[in-house]
């Protein structure tokens, strides 16, 4: 007995050492929530001092926020949000004291209606029912400037609603809106789903619409989806940007350092959870440019060269 009470005793303080975070993530219908539910098991596992929880959030401006307020230890973000953080333009009316630890996977642009529908390219979503992704998400970002940049207003050339990824399907599915737009990983579950249960059509980004916003937003690229990766959905081009592990400034250089390492050294557990973190490899971790790493993810990216 006597034994038993003196190891409770020893473990007591390293009990009450580990603190506890969260990881912003997004929907339960999408890919941050199992990404970011992935990540927090591995650091809570692997690194004694903190607990991490999974913390279901709007996605990116809303994670962005909540890490430069504190409340976060990371948040997952799609990279042009993360920039405009960086940089104080879009959703942040100052610059944002932001970081990144390191890219974790490409965001596709899915814009989609229904195989009925009348509408083949994006033009033809003027005068339409259309949701551009959940309040505060980067979703929600990337259609409207799509949208801009092809000179459709999402103010007053659409009806413009805001729904989450689940939302957004179950909309369409039920004919409450004629197209919507989500804006997540390769083979994401709520697309996967409607493509199951109803004929999909992943509308197309034509080239020069590409361009054209590529030219003004440099954080995108160009990517084709692949047919089959969507039940009878054939190839489609689109744009792509980058999700990124985005930490406040002034996280200690040991934190930044502990974080990444594990993160890397575990990413096959991950793996098992999603198959997008095939792409989160060292190679990958500057793939957006113009926010830098951490001096402590850098550290350590150093030290494996």
């Amino acid at each position: 007995m006597r034994r038993i009470a003196a190891a409770f005793a020893m473990l007591l303080p390293m009990i009450a050492f580990a603190q506890n975070y969260s990881i912003g993530t997004g929907g339960q219908s999408g890919i941050y929530y199992p990404f970011g539910g992935a990540l927090a098991k591995v650091w809570s596992d692997e690194v004694s001092s903190i607990n991490v929880k999974a913390e279901v959030t709007a996605a990116s401006v809303e994670n962005t926020i909540k890490v430069v307020r504190g409340d976060m230890l990371a948040g997952i973000a799609m990279g042009n949000v993360v920039m405009d953080a960086y940089q104080g333009e879009g959703k942040f009316p100052a610059k944002m004291p932001v970081k990144v630890l390191f890219a974790l996977y490409p965001n596709l642009v899915h814009p989609m209606t229904l195989q009925n529908s009348d509408i083949q390219k994006l033009e033809d979503l003027k005068g339409k029912r259309v949701s551009l992704g959940a309040p505060g998400s980067g979703t929600a970002v990337t259609s409207a400037a799509l949208l801009k940049t092809l000179g459709i207003n999402p103010e007053k050339d659409i009806n413009a609603v805001y729904l989450n990824y689940s939302e957004t399907t179950n909309a369409l599915a039920n004919g409450q809106i004629d197209a919507g737009f989500i804006v997540g990983g390769q083979g994401v579950g709520a697309v996967t789903q409607i493509a199951l249960t109803h004929k999909l059509r992943v509308i197309p980004i034509s080239q020069e619409e590409r361009q054209s916003f590529i030219a003004e937003y440099p954080a995108y690229s160009e990517y084709t989806i692949p047919e089959g990766i969507y039940n009878n959905v054939p190839a489609t081009d689109t744009l792509s940007i980058w999700n990124v592990l985005v930490v406040h400034a002034d996280m200690t250089d040991d934190m930044a350092y502990e974080l990444t390492r594990v993160a890397y050294e575990n990413m096959g557990e991950v793996r098992k959870v999603v198959k997008v973190a095939e792409a989160t490899i060292p190679a990958n971790a500057k793939q957006l440019a113009g926010v830098p790493l951490h001096p402590g993810a850098e550290k350590y990216l150093n030290s494996i060269q």
